[in-house]
């Protein structure tokens, strides 16, 4: 009965453990996407910039005039120095995690997004966040993500 009552303690003691890296880790990968798009609100590219990591890699999915997909691909530099250009309204990028998958220093993570210029809407969609865990914390390598004007909920 004494090593049925240890054991139970430890599976629970085990599990507790597991469930608190997990949300911590959770909340560390939250800050670091939440820094890229208050970083774009505040047009800080030292915020943006420190949200990923050396050589990222972002994508957008596209639809041409004649309805064909494309995958077209930005230089993340030219993403961060278009950010710090003084522009008259903010760029507000309004997410919701929807998903988040972590595996030893690897963690992916779908977001649902509307985008506003200002106040104006913009468009919507979904990000794909592939994020590493660095020496400096989880860092974005790879930025994938859709855009409509319809059906954004």
């Amino acid at each position: 009965m004494n090593k049925l009552k240890i054991s139970l303690t430890l599976l629970v003691c085990f599990s507790i453990t597991i469930l608190y890296a997990q949300n911590t880790e959770e909340s560390s990968i939250k800050k670091t996407i939440n820094q890229l798009f208050d970083g774009m609100r505040k047009s800080d590219s030292t915020l943006v910039r420190n949200a990923f990591n050396q050589g990222a890699i972002l994508q957008t999915i596209a639809n041409t005039k004649e309805g064909r997909t494309v995958v077209r691909s930005s230089d993340v530099n030219a993403f961060i120095a278009s950010i710090a250009k003084p522009h008259p309204e903010i760029y507000d990028e309004r997410i919701t995690f929807t998903k988040i998958l972590i595996d030893d220093n690897l963690a992916s993570v779908w977001t649902d997004y509307k985008f506003y210029i200002g106040k104006r809407f913009s468009h919507c969609g979904v990000n794909s966040f592939q994020l590493v865990k660095t020496e400096n914390g989880w860092k974005t390598v790879y930025l994938i993500d859709t855009r409509r004007k319809e059906n954004c909920n």
